[in-house]
């Protein structure tokens, strides 16, 4: 299943620092899961995707000026993300989520169109095993 996913062209994506692009490519998938999926929404890895993407929107956000943003996608990505530990479908989640994790309080008071508060080279990069399904 790990194949359909295709980690590799996310991960590029992500290490890039693309995040509007990230964000787009885990929606195609959401989208296609949450509509031929039994369980919809509730699907499994639907609701993964879905973490990522806040994750992933909440990285946009911070590097666009808009903390606010920013911070309630950091929110939601950290709370979804949680059920996913310590990795899901060959994705390490723990990089992720150490990522939120410190992005988080730095956007506490910072006005709405602060700049980012952490160099985005300082932002975990996503780690995948190739093989795992």
């Amino acid at each position: 299943m790990n194949h359909e996913f295709a980690w590799d062209e996310l991960a590029l994506l992500w290490d890039g620092k693309n995040f509007g692009s990230v964000h787009d490519w885990l929606g195609e998938r959401w989208n296609y899961l949450i509509q031929t999926r039994p369980d919809g929404h509730e699907d499994k890895d639907a609701r993964f995707l879905q973490g990522l993407a806040f994750a992933a929107l909440a990285l946009h956000f911070t590097q666009n000026r808009n903390q606010e943003g920013a911070a309630l996608l950091a929110d939601d990505a950290l709370q979804a993300l949680s059920a996913f530990l310590p990795a899901y479908r060959g994705v390490q989640v723990t990089p992720v989520m150490e990522t939120m994790a410190a992005l988080r309080p730095l956007l506490d008071g910072l006005k709405h169109d602060a700049g980012c508060p952490v160099p985005p080279s300082k932002f975990n990069k996503l780690v995948y095993l190739r093989d795992a399904g």
